[in-house]
């Protein structure tokens, strides 16, 4: 009986038949393979499937994907050709120029000779952006916490609507605002800071007026939409387990925000005070109108004067020759490297931060 080999019933002709499951010779399998794609043989004598269906040459997948490498190559060829374009228009300027580009603290590029240097208006640029920072990130944390976690619902929603129609209004604004109606009240306080904090350096003496502390207030203003929308929108994603487990164990709300969503928001909250500090470096109208418009360095923040790189090149440009053209756009050229090293450094914040969080995890 071991001897006989198995025999099943033919389904057409109610017959037996042989299995060849088993009986084919070392490679049968193989041809099977390749006999189940032909279509003059039958697979269902064979026992194999048809042949898998062959990827499309082009199809919506590759393209997208050739549309999202365009879209990429496209930013990195812009970001070239602008950083070509300024370094071509500058570099005649800069020959032309007698005195040394980073350290002098005048502009003449229409003299003959041309005397200009940026380091008056990098460290302006510079100083006014910190310290609208150093106002305008607490206060937008403190109402971004509020209107995702301490608010109602309604409430958060009307005010988040309010503080974001603050971003559309236009720079111009800000800046007559500031010049008119905001310069006494700032005045009044540069003279209390003088007064009582006379003996730290950057609280010096007046006349008080378009001040560095000045643009810097409207700075603040400006960009305190910005970090806060953004902000709140990181804080609301928190995960809502994080949230209940640290209430669970017995937190307080503030202790539940300190423990689960700071931390986890920290690389978005990074992300938000880049962007405000990137508005607050290329802002224009604003410091053209509120700051002084002098070539300084100096340290005191209450004093009339100031200027912005910025600024500058907004109130110059008409009045410049082809030298003066030049100089402005060198200035320009600078101010780009500055947003550029500003964008890298967030990035790497971020990416520091992300990989010390997943090998956390």
């Amino acid at each position: 009986m071991g001897d006989n080999p198995h025999r099943s019933a033919h389904a057409g002709t109610g017959g037996t038949r042989v299995a060849t499951s088993h009986e084919g010779p070392a490679g049968a399998s193989a041809r099977v393979a390749e006999t189940s794609g032909n279509p003059g043989t039958s697979d269902s004598c064979l026992g194999g499937g048809g042949a898998l269906p062959r990827a499309r040459a082009f199809g919506a997948e590759r393209a997208f994907r050739g549309l999202t490498l365009a879209a990429g190559t496209a930013v990195l060829v812009i970001i070239a050709a602008i950083a070509i374009f300024l370094i071509a228009k500058a570099v005649p300027a800069l020959r032309a120029n007698t005195e040394s580009f980073w350290t002098f603290e005048g502009w003449f590029p229409n003299d003959d000779p041309a005397k200009f240097g940026i380091g008056a208006l990098a460290f302006g640029t510079v100083l006014s952006s910190a310290l609208a920072l150093l106002m305008a990130v607490p206060v937008a944390l403190g109402i971004a916490l509020y209107l995702s976690h301490y608010a109602p619902r309604r409430l958060g929603n009307a005010l988040g609507f309010l503080i974001d129609l603050l971003a559309a209004v236009p720079s111009v604004v800000f800046g007559l605002w500031g010049r008119d109606y905001f310069v006494g009240p700032v005045g009044d306080l540069s003279a209390w800071l003088h007064e009582y904090f006379g003996w730290i350096p950057i609280f010096g003496e007046g006349p008080y007026g378009s001040s560095i502390l000045l643009g810097s207030v409207v700075l603040a203003i400006m960009v305190l939409p910005i970090i806060t929308s953004l902000s709140r929108e990181v804080f609301r994603q928190t995960p809502t387990a994080n949230e209940e487990a640290a209430l669970a164990l017995g937190a307080t709300r503030w202790e539940m925000i300190r423990t689960a969503v700071l931390p986890y928001g920290r690389p978005g909250v990074i992300a938000a005070v880049m962007l405000g500090l990137g508005r607050a470096l290329g802002e224009t109208i604003a410091l053209a109108l509120t700051l002084g418009s002098t070539y300084a360095i100096s340290f005191n923040i209450l004093q009339s004067g100031g200027n912005s790189i910025a600024a500058n090149i907004a109130l110059k440009f008409a009045e410049a020759n082809g030298t003066g053209r030049g100089a402005l756009i060198a200035s320009g050229l600078v101010l780009f490297a500055i947003t550029l090293i500003v964008n890298i450094t967030a990035r790497a914040i971020i990416y520091r931060r992300r990989e010390f969080t997943e090998s956390a995890a």
